[in-house]
C-alpha cells in the first residue's frame, strides 16, 4: 500500500502521526488512565510494575474496600494490612513498602499535599520520584503524565516493541533513547502522550504479542513495509 511504500521516505514525525490516526480511529479514545483520584492514579502506577493491570485492578479493589484510598486511611494502615490487600498484584511486601514509604516520604517532604508535588517543575518532580523506592523510570513518568497531567512519554515495553517491529526505533533502544525520540517527535502535549500511550498499549495487548504478532487486521498492518 502507499503508506508501506512510502515509509522510508517520510519523517519520524508524519510516521508517527499516522499511526496515532490510524490506532484512534480504530480503537477509539482510551480514557486513560482508568482511575477515580490522582491518589489511586500513584498507587496503580506502583502496583502494575510486572503485573497485568487486571491484578493491580484487585490490588486496588482491596485497598478501596478497606478505605486505604483515601490519604487519611493509607497514612494509618499497618504494613501487614497493605501486604494482604496488594497481594494480588504480586511482589506484594515489595509493592506495599513502596506505598507505605510514598506515604511517609509524601508527608514529611511535601506536607501530605499532592497539590504542592505537582507543584514542582516537571524535571525536579521526577527526580524526586526517581528517589523513592520501587519507583523507575516508568512509574514516575507513568505518575507524571497520568496524575501530574505533564508531557512525558510512558515508553513501556508496548510502545518500544511496537515502534521496533515497525522499524521507527532500533531493536535495542531502551526506555530513555525511545522517550527522548518520541519528545522529539511529537508535540509536546501530555493529553497527545496520554491517549498515544493508551493506544500502543492496546495495540501491544491486541496484536503485537512479544513472541507471536498477530499482523493480519492490525490497524497498523499498512504500515509494514
Amino acid at each position: 500500500m502507499a503508506a508501506a511504500c512510502n515509509a522510508a521516505e517520510t519523517s519520524p514525525n508524519q510516521q508517527l502521526t499516522g499511526y496515532y490516526a490510524a490506532l484512534l480511529e480504530r480503537f477509539g479514545p482510551q480514557q486513560w488512565w482508568p482511575a477515580r483520584t490522582r491518589l489511586e492514579v500513584i498507587l496503580g502506577a506502583i502496583l502494575t510494575q510486572n503485573t497485568a493491570w487486571h491484578n493491580a485492578t484487585l490490588a486496588l479493589g482491596n485497598l478501596r474496600r478497606q478505605g486505604l484510598l483515601s490519604w487519611r486511611g493509607l497514612r494509618a494502615a499497618r504494613i501487614e494490612t497493605l501486604e494482604e490487600c496488594v497481594r494480588p498484584a504480586g511482589f506484594y511486601r515489595h509493592k506495599a513498602r513502596a506505598i507505605s514509604e510514598f506515604a511517609d516520604w509524601l508527608e514529611r517532604r511535601h506536607g501530605g499535599s499532592l497539590a504542592r508535588l505537582f507543584s514542582l517543575p516537571a524535571d525536579q518532580l521526577r527526580r524526586q520520584l526517581l528517589e523513592l523506592r520501587g519507583v523507575g523510570p516508568e512509574t514516575a513518568d507513568a505518575i507524571l503524565l497520568y496524575a501530574a497531567e505533564r508531557p512525558m512519554f510512558v515508553a513501556d515495553a508496548y510502545t518500544r516493541r511496537v515502534l521496533a517491529r515497525h522499524g521507527i526505533i532500533s531493536a535495542k533502544a531502551d526506555y530513555r533513547e525511545t522517550q527522548e525520540f518520541l519528545h522529539t517527535h511529537l508535540p509536546r502535549e501530555a493529553a497527545l502522550y496520554n491517549e498515544f500511550h493508551a493506544l500502543l498499549v492496546e495495540v501491544g495487548k491486541r496484536h503485537c504479542a512479544p513472541h507471536s504478532p498477530s499482523c493480519p487486521g492490525c490497524p497498523l498492518e499498512e504500515f509494514l513495509a
